[in-house]
């Protein structure tokens, strides 16, 4: 992994919002998004009509003081092959949501008042032909400096976020501490979302978890529509992921490789060859790969919401909390690697849920632990490029 850059000493005064925002994008970009598709938009509200329309979002008249955001779903970026992903879509953008403003905080800006429609507002049509067409407001935020930046806390939060990263290596048996289970499992900033943290740790849990993936863990690879747009996410390779700044290379799904073995992968996760070997079970050969390497590892960690279906605001507030936990998890020196297939078809969910006697809405569920290896962090897009001044 190439180490983070230190940031450059800065005297513990104020700074402009326009620096402060440029520093917590750069952070925010990190944050972790299904195929690493960053589905996120951000507006900057700078124009009197648009400042006005977002204090109105939250009930408030407009306040010159104030510096107003707002969070956006740009679904040119978003995946749409299974309607499970709208659900993932909105936790992608609340992990950004969460990380912002958590840099921001710590640069000095407080947030003074917030608004989140149960539902994703498209189009906004108080903000007229400058808000993007393809963007869904998910969140407004107002801002309102408060005090002196914590440089050390940002530089912090800077390093745990460019280390945290999926983990798709294999993980050591060895328990993790049932203490550290129990701190992980409290979130450490509530986004009043009712985000219930769960770890299995037993034999028979961990049993019903890896048969379940051994059964049913290579539906998405014999899902034509599923599987297409997945693997339109796949590059070449690094140099090929790092040009589109999104997706993954295949040595960040299978670790380092030589070119022929990486020609032979290229060939058989095309979606041509998912296609016509599906009838001979090719798909279960991913299915066995993914449930043995969650059989290795020590801890499953399972992440529910209340109700059955909760709405955009609670998705989006669950994205924080999903984001706390990763990063509370990197700081510990254990990896996280979703297992989403078992969430993206609501018969898989509900059978997982039964299992493992979660109630409500389960969004996430991960192997836990601590992996044997490093493994390469995927790409990211350019940070200024989803925000837009408004």
């Amino acid at each position: 992994m190439t180490p983070t850059p230190a940031p450059p000493a800065r005297p513990s005064q104020p700074v402009s919002f326009d620096a402060a925002l440029r520093d917590a994008m750069a952070i925010a970009v990190l944050a972790p998004s299904s195929h690493n598709c960053q589905p996120w938009g951000l507006a900057h509200f700078t124009s009197p009509g648009a400042r006005r329309a977002a204090a109105h979002h939250m009930g408030r008249t407009e306040d010159s003081d104030s510096t107003y955001l707002a969070l956006a779903l740009d679904r040119e970026r978003s995946l749409v092959a299974l309607p499970a992903h709208d659900l993932e879509m909105l936790l992608s953008c609340g992990a950004y949501w969460w990380l912002l403003l958590r840099a921001l905080g710590i640069q000095g800006w407080a947030v003074a008042a917030d608004g989140y429609p149960d539902h994703p507002l498209h189009p906004v049509s108080e903000l007229g032909d400058s808000w993007p067409s393809t963007w869904a407001l998910l969140a407004v935020v107002e801002l309102r400096r408060h005090g002196v930046p914590d440089w050390d806390s940002l530089a912090e939060l800077r390093t745990t976020a460019t280390e945290r990263h999926t983990n798709r290596a294999p993980y050591r048996k060895e328990p993790v501490d049932n203490e550290l289970l129990f701190t992980l499992g409290q979130l450490g900033d509530v986004t009043s979302a009712g985000t219930l943290i769960r770890h299995f740790t037993g034999v028979d849990e961990r049993a019903h978890f890896v048969r379940l993936l051994a059964r049913h863990g290579g539906r998405d690879f014999s899902h034509t529509a599923a599987w297409r747009e997945t693997h339109s996410f796949v590059r070449r390779d690094e140099a090929a992921a790092q040009a589109a700044g999104d997706g993954f290379a295949l040595s960040q799904l299978f670790g380092p490789m030589s070119a022929p073995r990486r020609r032979l992968f290229s060939l058989a996760l095309a979606p041509a060859t998912m296609r016509t070997l599906r009838p001979l079970g090719y798909h279960r050969v991913f299915a066995r790969g993914i449930a043995a390497a969650a059989d290795k590892a020590p801890a499953t960690v399972a992440m529910s919401l209340p109700d059955e279906a909760p709405g955009g605001a609670s998705l989006v507030r669950a994205g924080g909390d999903l984001v706390d936990y990763w990063l509370r998890a990197t700081r510990a020196g254990l990896a996280v690697h979703p297992v989403s297939v078992l969430l993206q078809h609501d018969d898989l969910r509900r059978a997982l849920q039964s299992s493992l006697g979660l109630s409500g809405r389960t969004v996430f569920v991960a192997r836990l632990g601590r992996p044997t290896t490093g493994f390469p962090a995927a790409p990211r897009l350019d940070p200024g490029r989803s925000g837009r001044r408004i």
